[in-house]
């Protein structure tokens, strides 16, 4: 049986339109690591990659000297809704001297029967002196798992670097606990 040519002519169209598609979203999977750096980049925000290598330059930079000046840091916990946990730290706020270090204890209680996996998310509010905020120890390196009904203590230990500007006076340390699977 002979197929219409106008028929033909309309496949051949569609095959060549789908084929195009499919090599524009691979593309497009590797131009996103890129674009996700350029929007971080005019946006004001750290990628994951300056996250990193900010960590790592952290755990290499000597402590300096305990400065005589105050900041403030204060401690701010959200729950994702998907995750029936809560979280709160035994502090809201600290007066610290840059270059000590200090440890917070933050309690996790998981208000289900079920054992349930979530993560935290860290943020440093003002974003400029995420560079000069130290986590030595923290809860929120690794995935947590609190069986049901569970409730624990998990510490975080931090120093304010002594080269945080003089400007600022207060920081925010916000976690942001995520659910996970599994």
């Amino acid at each position: 049986m002979e197929r219409d040519p106008d028929v033909r002519k309309a496949s051949g169209r569609m095959v060549l339109w789908l084929g195009a598609l499919t090599i524009g979203m691979f593309g497009f999977g590797f131009a996103l690591v890129p674009l996700y750096n350029l929007y971080c980049q005019v946006v004001g925000i750290q990628s994951a990659d300056q996250q990193r290598a900010l960590n790592v330059q952290a755990r290499v930079d000597p402590l300096g000297e305990v400065q005589d000046r105050w900041v403030t840091v204060r401690f701010d916990t959200t729950v994702h809704p998907s995750l029936p946990w809560a979280l709160e730290s035994n502090e809201r706020s600290l007066r610290v001297r840059p270059g000590e270090i200090h440890e917070v204890m933050f309690v996790a209680s998981n208000r289900s029967s079920a054992k349930v996996t979530g993560q935290a998310l860290p943020t440093v509010i003002p974003w400029q002196a995420n560079d000069f905020f130290n986590k030595t120890e923290c809860f929120c390196f690794v995935k947590q798992t609190l069986d049901g009904g569970e409730r624990r203590e998990m510490p975080l230990r931090f120093v304010v670097s002594p080269a945080l500007p003089d400007g600022v006076t207060s920081l925010t340390l916000s976690y942001n606990f995520m659910h996970l699977d599994g």
